[in-house]
């Protein structure tokens, strides 16, 4: 039975043994025969031989604990270990160790020492992908969010962008003799997507600056051949089947001068925590880019800057408050208020939409910095996650004002804001995401 890596809770029954064994193939997915009220148990004679005796492993394995007496196979050495450390979190029912929801302690404990070694348990017998779906799944059944509070749990943990959106959401309740230890693990995060995207986005972005800064005196090396053919088509000679380039435009050089303004703002709600995190990255990234001047606007029912932090995005991350309403209007309003060059202005909202505002003034809002120049974008999401929920609603109105909505990955919103900066079509990845 294959691994659950998606972030999905297992189903309480027995699926959390589904993880699989490090390097070893998946269990056989062959279920038992189905039968009715009235027919008899069929006799079977007990399989034999090596490959029987792994099949009843794994299937021991599957279904963990007392459903797997029927099995008569018997878990020793690191076959029992796997078996204790994930009986600890999906047990049957409701008793201790067990796995159903109403056993919040489960078989964990309440201590950070107990969760601590649990989790060096979880590392030690299961891969990376799978160790972070279990952390997941442990705040979620176990209710450890109290104890991400301690510095030994948060030293052991497997950091990813899901740790650090709750570390954010508990940010205020830390004690002092936490935050700098959750300050580390969010900062080896910060820094390993700083490393994966970072590279990347630069070169696109600066690319696509250079491009929409078009001069029409080139010289040859800077000509922009594709734009110079089109723009000369009439001076096509059929004679020579040639065109006679008698206005030439080229690729502006890059400049120290800002070239366009770009203003992130940021929907901090609960539901956002990884996007949050993502485009935080981003917001320290394009910050650090001298022909973009960078604004980030954070937002819940209040509107908070925080471009002054941007050189930091550890900074940025613990100066939001996830969790709380949505007022998108007012923080468009913000927004709107900082614009002085229009043409040269991208903004990017990043929210599922669920307004809690004036509807009708945001829509007034968007459809105003639209007919100024402004290029505008809604992502619903900026993570890794799949399809968001979001309000359909509302990303049918934007996108019937031309404001493409859509859910982003962090891999393509370099193409996403390069192709803002340059006034072309934006690539929506799903072109029924904003319908």
């Amino acid at each position: 039975m294959t691994t659950n890596t998606t972030g999905t809770t297992p189903h309480p029954a027995h699926t959390p043994h589904s993880a699989h064994t490090p390097n070893e193939p998946h269990a056989a997915n062959t279920p038992p025969p189905t039968r009715t009220a009235n027919t008899p148990a069929p006799t079977r004679t007990p399989p034999s031989g090596p490959a029987s005796g792994e099949r009843l492993r794994r299937w021991r394995l599957v279904l963990g604990g007392d459903s797997a007496e029927s099995t008569g196979c018997t878990l020793t050495g690191r076959d029992a270990a796997m078996d204790g450390a994930l009986t600890a979190l999906y047990g049957d029912g409701g008793k201790q160790g067990g796995r159903g929801r109403n056993s919040r302690a489960a078989g964990l404990g309440a201590s950070a020492p107990s969760v601590a070694r649990w989790l060096g348990d979880i590392r030690t017998y299961f891969p990376s992908s799978v160790v972070q779906v279990m952390q997941r799944d442990a705040i979620d059944r176990l209710g450890l969010a109290a104890l991400l509070l301690e510095p030994e749990m948060l030293e052991a943990v497997e950091a990813d962008v899901h740790l650090v959106g709750t570390l954010l959401s508990l940010n205020k309740a830390m004690p002092e003799t936490t935050k700098e230890t959750a300050r580390a693990v969010v900062r080896k995060v910060v820094e390993d997507l700083e490393k994966r995207l970072a590279a990347r986005t630069r070169a696109t972005l600066t690319g696509a600056l250079d491009r929409s800064a078009k001069i029409d005196r080139p010289r040859h090396h800077d000509i922009d051949w594709d734009r110079t053919i089109r723009a000369n088509l009439k001076n096509y000679l059929p004679e020579y089947g040639t065109v006679v380039p008698e206005r030439l435009i080229g690729y502006g050089r890059a400049a120290r001068s800002v070239k366009k303004d770009v203003i992130l703002c940021i929907d901090q709600s609960g539901s956002m925590a990884a996007s949050v995190v993502y485009a935080s990255v981003f917001g320290a990234v394009l910050a650090s880019m001298r022909t973009l001047r960078t604004r980030l606007v954070v937002f819940d029912t209040a509107v908070v800057d925080l471009t002054d932090q941007l050189d930091d995005p550890v900074d940025v991350l613990f100066g939001t408050q996830l969790g709380g309403g949505t007022d998108i209007n007012r923080a468009l309003s913000y927004c709107q208020s900082r614009i002085t060059r229009p043409a040269d202005t991208v903004v990017v909202l990043i929210s599922d939409l669920y307004e809690g505002g004036i509807r009708n003034e945001m829509l007034k809002r968007v459809a105003a910095m639209k007919a100024s120049g402004v290029q505008f974008v809604t992502l619903l999401a900026l993570s890794d996650e799949g399809a968001p929920a979001y309000d359909r609603d509302h990303a049918a109105a934007l996108g019937a004002l031309g404001a493409p909505a859509f859910a982003c990955t962090p891999d393509l919103f370099p193409e996403v804001m390069a192709a803002a900066i340059e006034k072309r079509p934006i690539p929506v990845p799903d072109t029924d995401a904003h319908r």
